[in-house]
């Protein structure tokens, strides 16, 4: 599990909390631009927006990952998921649905 700063007061919890949610914010963001460069390459590769073995190797990872951090997996695959289902979304408004890719 990931170390916590000293804390010692709740404004001081409600700071740190605020620094996280920006940070991941900013990851967020840069997950997004990843998939806007993939829906430019992916038409050259001849890959559709939707890859099933693709977005559950994604959630074994994120689980795994979830796991030895000390958060639990559920939450992290119920988040990645809802993600997932969005970045698709964007990615078959301009490639359009096609097969899966395999």
């Amino acid at each position: 599990m990931t170390k916590l700063p000293q804390i010692t007061t709740m404004a001081e919890l409600r700071l740190e909390i605020d620094r996280l949610d920006a940070a991941l914010v900013d990851l967020l963001a840069q997950r997004t631009a990843m998939i806007d460069r993939a829906i430019e390459l992916k038409p050259g590769e001849g890959l559709p927006a939707r890859i099933e073995t693709r977005v559950e190797d994604v959630v074994t990872k994120v689980r795994a990952r979830a796991i030895a951090a000390g958060l639990p997996p559920e939450l992290a695959e119920t988040l990645w998921r809802e993600m997932m289902e969005f970045f698709i979304a964007r990615e078959e408004d301009v490639l359009g649905k096609g097969d899966d890719g395999e």
